[in-house]
């Protein structure tokens, strides 16, 4: 009984690690991206004008 319980408390530590790691998976091309002179005038601009659109969309959904 002791080893279910060992492999229980595993899981949220395996849960954190696979997060991380998924999180570096996906940010690795942006990462790259902003070794070019060209894209890190323009990562900026794009950024902020998905989140203003974002925000934009989810105030017309909520209708505040």
């Amino acid at each position: 009984m002791s080893d279910f319980w060992d492999n229980v408390s595993r899981y949220p530590r395996f849960f954190i690690s696979s997060l991380a790691g998924l999180i570096l998976v996906i940010l690795t091309p942006f990462r790259n991206l902003l070794k070019i002179k060209k894209f890190r005038i323009v990562f900026p601009i794009v950024l902020i004008g998905f989140m203003a659109s974002l925000y934009l969309v989810l105030i017309n959904m909520t209708g505040l």
